[in-house]
């Protein structure tokens, strides 16, 4: 005959709980150092970035607005002036970035 008949056999089973968890740490680990670490350190710096708003700052919104700040409200909501005479009020959340008085703004 030409196939030997297959015999099973029991698998040794060597290797500890820790053993086997343990690539499943490091991969935790390296999601975490570069994925979830700096998620949260940029949510940290927008909540200090919309926390420092105030009067006469330029902002712009999600939606690609750019205003003046005339007024921040205590509700989480501030009134940004977008046109001359034009003001409207704008959730502090949907702020994607603030510029500051002084800065100039980009000539891209």
């Amino acid at each position: 005959m030409f196939i030997s008949p297959a015999f099973a056999q029991t698998a040794a089973s060597t290797s500890s709980f820790f053993e086997a968890a343990a690539p499943l740490v490091l991969v935790f680990g390296i999601l975490y150092f570069f994925l979830i670490r700096p998620q949260q350190k940029r949510v940290k710096e927008h909540q200090t970035m919309i926390a420092a708003v105030r009067r006469g700052d330029t902002v712009v919104t999600a939606g690609g607005i750019v205003g003046k700040v005339t007024k921040v409200q205590d509700d989480g909501e501030v009134l940004v002036e977008i046109a001359e005479g034009v003001r409207v009020r704008v959730v502090t959340g949907t702020l994607t970035s603030v510029r500051a008085k002084s800065e100039p703004a980009d000539t891209k």
